[in-house]
């Protein structure tokens, strides 16, 4: 919550292909509103610095982009989707840039099968009350230990001994739903070890997708759920969610390498940023108007170090090899493990639904 009471999603914020997501639901269910508002990158941004004509011209190229990816064939080498980007173009670093706010990672770093594969129905909502609150409340009544880290666990006897930060637990099977980036640090110590998990979680490394909420003064000279590029010619850009759900603040959003340099100085780093751009484009008089409410650098944070995970090209099948149970005793879940879902919080159900009816067919039989 920030200081008026609003809540802050400085996680996954969008209800992504919401027609089919089961957040949706749960949503529903438990009588929280949605808000259905279409989201900033679906309708015209301000044109400040960014005539609408530019804009048009903008959303052409990028449309072609993703249509020239669409036709990757499954039998061709996985390379950047870096190559399928027109080198003529005058708006590749602004499309590297929405590039590396959906994948957290610049282009040609990205599998271009891994993008193409991805799933998207179009339809995107957001929870008002927050998406994490819903997800938190939706596992309120569930017997959940907080503050007890996973250290190893050890598969050789017939059954799992799990070491944690509070003792040691003994079971017959695991489902694990940490980030790929923990597997790949090996934060878990598997015994014996496990290098195709290793491997595959060394290919789908966790991008960097940073939020920065400000506060805004005389919001109100501004449309609700409008949004602005801070640059239009290069991929070291912020982009500036006006009026969220109608209130008084800007969401600011970075990624990629952008997100990482500043993560290492600070988060009066991201403020700095936002506010030279934010100046740039509205006058300098714009910089008493804003302050800073919060920011959280995901590539810090010991329990994800990073935001969500992307494929390093060639690195598109490890989603498969991550997401395979061992030994019938070790399972593995969670957003890496989604095919066509990652990055998204329903990714993470629908693998975890799979991984709990592969547990349940394993001790049938």
């Amino acid at each position: 919550m920030d200081g008026s009471g609003f809540a802050l999603d400085l996680g996954c914020g969008w209800l992504h292909s919401a027609d089919r997501n089961p957040w949706s639901a749960v949503a529903e269910e438990r009588g929280v509103t949605i808000d259905k508002t279409p989201p900033p990158w679906m309708r015209p941004s301000l044109e400040v610095g960014f005539a609408r004509s530019d804009q048009d011209d903008f959303h052409d190229a990028l449309g072609a982009f993703f249509t020239r990816l669409s036709r990757v064939a499954e039998n061709e080498a996985d390379v950047p989707a870096a190559a399928f980007l027109d080198p003529t173009c005058r708006w590749n670093g602004l499309i590297y840039a929405v590039g590396a706010y959906i994948s957290g990672t610049e282009l040609d770093r990205l599998s271009a099968k891994d993008l193409e594969r991805y799933d998207d129905s179009g339809v995107n909502w957001r929870v008002i009350g927050g998406y994490g609150s819903l997800i938190c409340g939706y596992g309120a009544s569930l017997p959940v230990m907080l503050d007890c880290p996973v250290h190893a666990i050890d598969h050789r006897g017939k059954r799992l001994s799990i070491e944690t930060a509070k003792g040691v637990i003994a079971a017959d099977q695991v489902i694990v739903t940490i980030p790929s980036a923990l597997i790949a640090a090996e934060r878990i110590v598997f015994t014996p070890a496990l290098p195709e998990k290793i491997r595959a979680a060394q290919g789908l490394p966790l991008g960097l997708d940073d939020k920065l909420f400000l506060s805004l003064d005389g919001a109100e000279e501004f449309e609700k759920d409008v949004r602005l590029f801070g640059h239009t010619d290069r991929m070291a850009t912020g982009a500036y969610h006006f009026r969220p759900f109608g209130r008084p603040q800007i969401e600011a959003f970075f990624g990629g390498r952008l997100a990482s340099e500043l993560e290492a100085n600070g988060d009066g780093a991201f403020f700095g940023f936002a506010v030279s751009e934010l100046v740039g484009l509205l006058g300098s008089a714009f910089a008493r108007r804003v302050k800073l409410i919060q920011i959280h650098r995901w590539g810090l944070d010991p329990f994800s170090l990073g935001s969500y995970s992307f494929a390093l090209p060639g690195s598109v099948d490890c989603r498969l090899t991550l997401a395979a149970p061992v030994e019938s005793r070790l399972f593995f879940a969670g957003e890496a493990c989604s095919t066509s879902d990652f990055s998204t919080a329903h990714g993470g159900w629908h693998t975890g639904v799979t991984a709990a009816e592969q547990v349940i067919a394993a001790r049938r039989s």
